[in-house]
């Protein structure tokens, strides 16, 4: 059974940054991709970023790239989401995902384990 616990969520400003970090639990984590994901109110929940086993491959959504940066401390079994330049509309709540194959995927279905989220709130 795997477990993910999110962190570093919060209410900041337009502008400001946040580090939302996941630690996973309960089996082999440094052989799995991970990925970010968010859900606004009222709407579905879109896929944020994603990092590979190894961490030398990651892919953005288009509307954080070059503001969030997903990475890896494999040792430490954690995943973090470096948020740059928050903007009100990167309000949601953000969850961390996990899946068993090694390499990055942008779709949710393909995900095998979810922590229970954090919510991030940017104010204009």
């Amino acid at each position: 059974q795997v477990q993910l616990a999110e962190s570093g969520g919060g209410l900041v400003q337009t502008g400001d940054s946040l580090r939302l970090s996941c630690v996973a639990s309960g089996r082999t984590f440094s052989t799995e991709a991970m990925g970010w994901f968010r859900q606004a109110p009222g709407k579905e929940r879109e896929f944020v970023a994603t990092i590979n086993w190894s961490g030398g491959s990651t892919v953005y959504t288009d509307s954080v790239k070059g503001r969030f940066t997903i990475s890896r401390d494999r040792a430490k079994n954690t995943v973090f989401l470096q948020m740059n330049s928050l903007k009100p509309e990167d309000t949601a709540v953000y969850y961390c995902a996990g899946r068993r194959l090694g390499s990055t995927s942008t779709r949710l279905r393909e995900y095998d384990y979810w922590g229970q989220g954090t919510q991030v709130t940017v104010s204009s």
